[in-house]
């Protein structure tokens, strides 16, 4: 079993810049595919990026290429998610997932464990 706890979320002018992190328990972390998902309200929850368990590849969707970047360390069992230039629109529960068995996941249904979210608001 993998548990997920997602920090670094909070309100944040238009502009301006956070960090999330995901730190995972277990000692597989380097072998899982990562990756963020984001759901604003009214709204489907929405892929943002991943990461392979190496941290080789990388892939973003694009209304945040360019903007945010994710990466992981291995030896912390942590994943982050650099966002910076954030936009009104970026506002949402913002998610960590774990894939097991790929080298990188793009669809929501791949992953097996999600953390809780942390919320990002961004103000104009």
């Amino acid at each position: 079993q993998v548990q997920l706890v997602e920090s670094g979320g909070r309100l944040v002018q238009a502009g301006g810049s956070l960090r999330l992190a995901c730190a995972a328990s277990g000692r597989a972390f380097s072998t899982y595919a990562m990756g963020w998902f984001r759901q604003a309200p009214g709204k489907e929850r929405e892929f943002v990026a991943a990461i392979s368990w190496s941290g080789d590849n990388t892939y973003y969707t694009d209304s945040v290429k360019g903007r945010f970047t994710i990466s992981r360390d291995n030896a912390k069992n942590t994943m982050y998610l650099q966002m910076n230039r954030l936009k009104p629109e970026d506002t949402a529960v913002y998610y960590c997932a774990a894939a097991v068995g790929y080298t990188i996941v793009v669809f929501s249904t791949d992953y097996q464990y999600w953390g809780q979210g942390t919320q990002v608001t961004v103000s104009s």
